[in-house]
């Protein structure tokens, strides 16, 4: 009986650790870390005002009925990963005709909602697959810079 509890309490502990370091694995980069490309945004702005702009509004403010992309939107998104943004998108839009546009089109378009969001460009292109946006978390506000490593300790006086 003792065997089983020690057991049941180490596979318990094991399972937190895989977990806790899945979570850690999972979202590697953030929207503040330069995602998408300026580049990118051009093609996902010509894809929006074909296709969004008519439910979300030329300045992505939502229409009354459809939500706004911009401004109370981050926070609707806060502790998601783009992988997640991207399937809604894809899944979901363009109403009149869901799930059609390409998985590029998506992907560029997220871009260009996430520049109307002032986070910053980088210089690669936002991938359009869900296995590296599950890498990018959506933080609503910039992450603090990890902690300078520390220096070694200094060798006493003799």
């Amino acid at each position: 009986m003792r065997n089983r509890i020690v057991s049941a309490a180490f596979l318990t502990a094991s399972l937190a650790v895989m977990i806790g370091q899945a979570s850690a694995q999972t979202a590697s980069k953030s929207v503040w870390d330069g995602v998408y490309s300026d580049a990118q945004t051009t093609n996902g702005s010509t894809v929006y005002f074909r296709e969004c702009s008519m439910c979300h509004g030329a300045s992505l403010g939502g229409n009354g009925e459809a939500p706004p992309l911009t401004g109370r939107f981050i926070p609707d998104w806060q502790g998601t990963t783009l992988d997640q943004l991207l399937d809604k998108i894809s899944a979901t839009m363009p109403l009149n005709h869901p799930g059609t546009l390409s998985a590029k089109a998506n992907a560029d378009v997220l871009a260009f909602i996430l520049k109307a969001n002032n986070f910053p460009a980088g210089t690669a292109d936002l991938a359009p697959d869900a296995g590296s946006l599950k890498m990018i978390s959506f933080d609503a506000v910039k992450p603090p810079p990890p902690p300078a490593p520390a220096a070694p300790p200094k060798k006493p006086a003799r």
